[in-house]
């Protein structure tokens, strides 16, 4: 039977593991590969169903580049609250609601349209992806290619991102929960 302390010990690298691989933003075959380690062992080491060896220590503690102590130690206790600064582009105002992190490429905001963002522009955006919004307060006009809709608070849309798009305001402010892929954030924010 193990000990509590060596049970202590291996569930604390795991999470450790699994959080430096995350934060840099690796996959399981990359840190298996640089580590010379079965990507099925990584795995099951990350998951519990395999037990650590101490030859795994230096290996994955390089491969992440991080030193074995560092590998070792506690994770640190992660403030839960989503902090970062609203954006605005274009007549609407980004709060985001997700960390930076892996959420399967998925970043999601608070919108607020303004109410000037009435006019369509001339061409429509297409890019990689599939955007998601819920309508909180206000009526958003969404132009999904040749079709013009107007979403009303407590009506959600999802449409691909491969559809020329626009959305905008009907008669005052917009107040929305987005959902956005890496693709469309990007688009959104930075365009």
């Amino acid at each position: 039977m193990q000990a509590k302390g060596t049970d202590d010990v291996d569930l604390r690298v795991r999470r450790r593991l699994r959080e430096l691989r995350t934060q840099r933003g690796m996959t399981l075959d990359e840190v298996a590969s640089k580590a010379d380690i079965d990507v099925s062992t990584l795995s099951r080491l990350e998951s519990g169903k395999r037990r650590l060896a101490l030859d795994h220590l230096p290996r994955l503690a390089a491969a992440l580049a991080v030193s074995t102590d560092d590998l070792l130690r506690a994770p640190a206790a992660e403030d839960p609250r989503v902090k970062g600064a609203s954006q605005t582009h274009d007549g609407v105002t980004y709060w985001p609601l997700t960390h930076n992190g892996p959420a399967a490429g998925l970043h999601a905001f608070k919108i607020r349209v303004s109410a000037r963002r009435r006019t369509p522009p001339s061409e429509f955006p297409v890019h990689d992806g599939q955007d998601w919004m819920y309508v909180l307060s206000g009526r958003l006009r969404l132009i999904l290619g040749e079709r013009d809709f107007t979403i009303k608070p407590g009506e959600a849309v999802e449409f691909s991102t491969w559809t020329p798009h626009w959305f905008g305001t009907v008669d005052g402010p917009v107040e929305a929960v987005a959902i956005f892929g890496p693709h469309g954030e990007r688009l959104h924010l930075h365009a």
